[in-house]
């Protein structure tokens, strides 16, 4: 799994899968998760990041807890 942040449009991405996403469902509160061929989720977005303080854009590191 990647994890990227975009800073000029605020939404922290998760890429579950290498896949090209071919369909995408907005689920409430700002989520898209995006599917591939397979109806596999390739990838979940979200939207507004820092302002739901999932994600400091300060912060030099995200830290994943496993």
């Amino acid at each position: 799994m990647k994890v990227k942040y975009d800073g000029e449009a605020d939404i922290l991405m998760f890429m579950l899968r290498d896949g090209f996403p071919v369909n995408a469902i907005s689920e409430p509160g700002g989520v898209i998760v995006s599917y591939d061929e397979n109806e596999e989720p390739v990838s979940i977005e979200v939207l507004n990041a820092s302002k739901r303080k999932l994600f400091n854009p300060q912060d030099l590191m995200l830290a994943i807890a496993t």
